[in-house]
């Protein structure tokens, strides 16, 4: 199911939950008006009652128990297709008296900022306040950033393990590379390493998981030509180290 994501304004300021860590995306969050509005807009056959007080942005109504809220849809291309750009209570025997005070919020804000433009609006209400800003869409790179990291950690681990079990190497994809690990560990051998990166990788990135290897030194990678059984192919990339016996074994133990 395709999740609404709140705004950082929407949780802080009308929900008045925590900002969570970056390694919980914000749509994940639990409450009642987030899990109705992510029901709503994930079947494409469910009619959105739009705000009609608000003429300056298509905003949609979402309603649960006594909380009331406001959505926004995104361009389809968007890596975030609907967003809950304001929340807030239903007065005991009131109405719709969160969308009225809504309508009365974007229509001073439009006062506000006809008075601060030479170009006035033509519209009844501005609302742009309301929608995904900077703060957004840079928590959402965030916790981009943070999946990948937990991901890169996860699957370099098991490379690892996989071949240090068989001594052959083990891959996997990500997007835009493919991440290979062989380590041969021979009684009275040092443990070799050897990392595969094929395709285009910044090398601020190729850093990142050649110091994510455990028990190898991240000063101590090599560039290497070849791999012990063959030449390197186009757009490959390998890199070797030596890899600490005692933290390999311990590896597997874990295992």
């Amino acid at each position: 199911m395709a999740h609404v994501r709140p705004t950082i304004r929407v949780l802080r300021h009308d929900l008045r939950i925590p900002i969570p860590p970056a390694n919980l995306p914000l749509e994940s969050v639990e409450h009642p008006l987030l899990d109705k509005a992510s029901h709503q807009f994930a079947d494409p056959d469910i009619a959105h009652e739009r705000i009609r007080a608000i003429d300056d942005t298509v905003l949609f109504k979402v309603k649960v128990q006594r909380w009331r809220g406001a959505a926004w849809r995104d361009e389809p291309s968007a890596d975030v297709k609907a967003w809950l750009v304001a929340a807030g209570m239903r007065e005991e025997g009131s109405g719709d008296d969160f969308y009225s005070a809504l309508t009365a919020e974007t229509r001073a804000a439009r006062a506000r900022y006809n008075a601060e433009h030479d170009k006035p609006l033509i519209t009844d209400t501005y609302s742009a306040h309301l929608l995904p800003g900077p703060d957004d869409h840079d928590r959402y790179r965030l916790e981009s950033a943070t999946r990948f990291a937990l991901r890169l950690n996860r699957t370099i681990r098991e490379l690892v393990c996989g071949s240090l079990r068989d001594g052959h190497e083990h891959a996997a994809d990500f997007s835009g590379f493919r991440l290979g690990i062989l380590i041969r560990a021979e009684d009275g051998h040092e443990t070799y390493a050897a990392i595969r990166i094929t395709g285009s990788v910044p090398r601020d990135l190729i850093t990142l998981i050649l110091s994510r290897v455990p028990g190898c030194p991240p000063e101590a990678w090599f560039p290497e030509v070849a791999l012990p059984e063959r030449d390197l192919l186009p757009a490959e990339q390998v890199w070797s180290n030596l890899m600490d016996p005692k933290a390999a074994a311990l590896l597997l133990e874990e295992e």
